[in-house]
């Protein structure tokens, strides 16, 4: 294992495409700072990438600001036309970008492919989409008088994207944006950078023009606290915790940002005990282990009614003890390492303190014999509701299973959290699939499949998970602002 990524770095087929430079104004500036960029499953070294300061973040916002005026009265076609070359260039070089992802980020190297594919698609329908950013015209309510609304571009913007979705989550965001007629800098997860430039390296490629796309990296707090003071960044997008999230929106709030974030998830799975067996361990193997675990999106706290609990258990365990883990380059992989040594360590700390409330074992819960920030997939059946695991997101490999007895019941058990991303929900019961998902207090909730997500869905969450939407119409409005015009009669 050790070596792999290094390796394959030096193998790519475009080895230009790692970059270890900002990307400002349509150039690559170094700064003469670093910062190390480390394979998370050997901890080997891959590379040092620029870390830049108050004033590049500076430059940064006046060459958005500048190109944000051209860039705005631009046709959208125009604008469509370099975002469908940047989907088409991510595709042509999907292996490399997924390589490079895999390296730096850990994840399975078939889930980073679907990554790309995933990437590119929220680029092509923004692309569409934004010649679609339709306004109104009002019924007068007064005399001669026409009243219209347009939807016009809010200006400069900033994304703060995460470690776990380090491509996928900048042209969820960056597509929207753009295709708006917004200018976007991009401040990515200092694990991550490397997905971050080489989609800039491709967006320079099919002539981005300067300071429409920039990548800006380096230390997260005090690069973010210095772009949100700006008051020329109109904008901002986060993916990540709530935490992170509550004290980005508080800075933020200084200069009265136009704010979307994707925060925590916490994500409940219900199973009714008239599911198909098979498919429901299927399904929430999928829903709970996807990206290793690492996901917003991720089960986490699985509930499954007393009629099928037993079999669930026993089938989701033998399910969950076959996933192969190890590094995301090597053939079959399904877990990969933890991005964070912190990550694998929470981890360890939920399962040792359900154990010792009185869970029961049914998988996993030993240490990997990889080592490091590997997490052996583990399952813990009979968890309580006050147990660590059940109040807390884990965002890795271990899953919670808890019983319940009638629906009212477990729609109470899954509401009760601050969270409100996504919800998971098992019944052949078409009435009571209904009942259900109409109550659940998510922003998302999928019935019958762990997949859900997509460029043409509205993404976001209830409550402490986040604000506004990404993807679909509603996320190309998180870049734009309604122009309400009066045009009164010019007869004398």
């Amino acid at each position: 294992m050790k070596g792999l990524a290094p390796a394959a770095l030096k193998k790519l087929r475009q080895p230009d495409l790692i970059e270890t430079r900002a990307f400002l104004d349509g150039a690559w500036r170094e700064t003469g700072q670093t910062l190390p960029v480390t394979d998370p499953a050997t901890g080997e070294l891959l590379c040092n990438v620029t870390a830049c300061s108050s004033s590049e973040v500076d430059f940064a916002v006046g060459a958005a600001a500048r190109a944000f005026l051209d860039w705005r009265d631009r046709l959208p076609n125009e604008r469509g036309a370099i975002l469908r070359a940047w989907a088409s260039t991510m595709r042509q070089n999907a292996e490399d970008l997924a390589v490079i992802m895999t390296c730096e980020q850990g994840k399975p190297l078939s889930e980073a492919r679907g990554e790309i594919a995933y990437g590119a698609n929220f680029v092509e329908w923004f692309a569409a989409e934004g010649l679609r950013a339709y306004g109104d015209t009002i019924p007068s309510h007064l005399p001669s008088s026409k009243l219209s609304v347009q939807m016009q571009p809010v200006g400069v913007t900033l994304a703060i994207t995460p470690w776990n979705f380090p491509s996928a989550m900048i042209t969820r965001k960056a597509a929207a944006a753009l295709a708006a007629g917004c200018t976007m800098i991009v401040k990515p997860a200092p694990e991550t950078p490397l997905s971050a430039l080489a989609l800039a390296k491709l967006a320079e490629e099919v002539g981005m023009p300067p300071g429409v796309f920039q990548v800006i990296t380096g230390e997260a707090a005090p690069l973010a606290k210095r772009l949100l003071e700006h008051a020329e960044i109109r904008a901002f997008s986060f993916t990540g915790s709530t935490e992170v999230g509550r004290l980005l929106l508080g800075q933020s709030a200084q200069t009265v940002k136009k704010t979307s974030m994707e925060l925590g998830g916490h994500a409940p799975f219900l199973l009714f005990d008239d599911a198909v067996l098979e498919a429901s361990v299927t399904g929430c193997i999928g829903a709970k282990f996807s990206t290793s675990g690492q996901d917003c999106l991720a089960a986490n706290r699985i509930y499954v009614q007393r009629g099928i609990y037993q079999r669930f258990v026993q089938d989701f365990a033998k399910a969950a003890a076959r996933l192969k883990v190890g590094h995301g380059l090597e053939s079959g992989t399904e877990i990969g390492p933890m991005t964070r040594p912190s990550v694998a360590e929470k981890c360890r700390q939920h399962i040792s303190q359900a154990l010792s409330a009185g869970a029961r074992l049914v998988a996993g819960g030993q240490d990997s014999p990889l080592g490091g920030s590997f997490v052996t997939p583990t399952v813990l059946a009979d968890v309580t509701d006050d147990m660590l695991i059940a109040r807390e997101e884990t965002f890795g490999p271990v899953a919670a299973i808890l019983p319940f007895d009638d629906e009212n019941e477990v729609i109470a058990r899954a509401n009760n959290s601050e969270m409100g991303l996504a919800a998971y929900v098992y019944t052949r019961d078409l009435a009571r699939a209904m009942r259900v998902t109409d109550r659940l207090e998510y922003g998302m909730v999928a019935v019958n499949t762990p997949k859900f997500t997509g460029a043409p869905i509205p993404f976001g969450g209830w409550k402490q998970s986040g604000l506004g939407r990404e993807g679909s119409k509603l996320g190309l409005t998180e870049y734009l602002e309604p122009k309400y015009v009066c045009l009164g009669s010019l007869a004398a």
